[in-house]
């Protein structure tokens, strides 16, 4: 075996949904205000008994059975979250501990909006190393246990939920190469701090990195694959707002693909967006088997990390 691939997935989100309309009775806004700047019109809210691992046990048990697999086929969990309340035993273990998986190697992964693909790219590294056989890669987040339901700036952007992915060992690279990194010094422009910790961000900083920035960056991860933006079926970029994923695409010059939107619908699930558009994509068959598919994670830390994947 020389690569690894997505084998399947999976994505899960609460029953509960907010929307615009919703907000507009709880802050000063309105459902032509958040339309016009983000482009959410509605999101998914966990209850107070929907932990993080709970919304991604959800999604790990359909990726887990899209792929035919049962939970002692997995050797290695990782878990993409930056809203974990307690620091052990991490979330990783607890959805083990949920799916009944015997014995893996568990590990979280805090790179805030960016952390699937890094969890992926983790993965990828593991199989193609020998180190494991089948991963569970999970990103799930409850945004709205660190949300300040007060401040009309950020409450009209998040949503809870979580997507999972099952990878294993293939004998073609399914998963390309990563391509990643951070802007260290501007962490800053996006937070999750406090006690009790809070999410907040810098939103014109954020814009303005993300549309100048990161579409070059995009290009060179699809080089890494051997392929030209042209060549791509899907995009699948982190849901942060309508207002950076539309104009990242076009500079990007996928002309050919298929756009993910779910941030519309969702709205910013951090770590758990990206997964959970694509298994939205596949399960809705705007995307096939074999497909070429970029997916591209950045945000908190001012962190990104891009792969081109083949579509299970």
């Amino acid at each position: 075996m020389n690569g690894s691939r997505i084998a399947a997935v999976g994505h899960y989100q609460p029953a509960r949904i907010l929307t615009n309309e919703d907000l507009a009775g709880m802050v000063d806004t309105s459902d032509e205000w958040i339309t016009s700047r983000v482009g959410i019109r509605t999101r998914h809210i966990a209850g107070p008994d929907e932990p993080v691992d709970e919304l991604a046990g959800h999604a790990a048990a359909k990726a887990l059975a899209a792929a035919g697999l049962t939970p002692a086929d997995i050797d290695l969990v990782l878990v993409a979250t930056s809203t974990a309340i307690d620091r052990s035993p991490n979330m990783a273990a607890r959805v083990a501990a949920r799916l009944g998986i015997p014995s893996p190697a568990a590990m979280d992964i805090n790179v805030v909006c960016a952390g699937f693909t890094h969890a992926l790219a983790t993965a990828d590294h593991a199989v193609r190393a020998g180190a494991a056989t089948r991963a569970l890669v999970i990103g799930a987040d409850k945004m709205s246990d660190v949300t300040d339901w007060s401040d009309r700036t950020t409450c009209v952007l998040v949503g809870d939920g979580a997507g999972a992915a099952v990878v294993e060992a293939s004998r073609e690279a399914g998963i390309g190469p990563v391509l990643w990194g951070s802007v260290p010094e501007m962490g800053h422009a996006v937070r999750i701090e406090g006690q009790p910790a809070r999410f907040a961000q810098e939103g014109q900083s954020v814009y303005r990195w993300a549309t100048t920035q990161l579409p070059a960056i995009a290009r060179r991860a699809c080089e890494r694959a051997g392929l030209a933006p042209e060549d791509l079926a899907g995009v699948v970029l982190h849901q942060a707002n309508l207002r950076i994923i539309e104009p990242l695409a076009e500079k990007l010059g996928a002309v050919n693909a298929v756009v993910a939107r779910d941030v519309s619908e969702s709205g910013n699930t951090s770590a758990a967006s990206i997964p959970l558009a694509l298994s939205k994509l596949v399960e809705q068959g705007r995307i096939s088997g074999g497909d070429p598919v970029l997916l591209f994670g950045f945000g908190g830390n001012l962190s990104y990390a891009g792969q081109v994947v083949r579509c299970p």
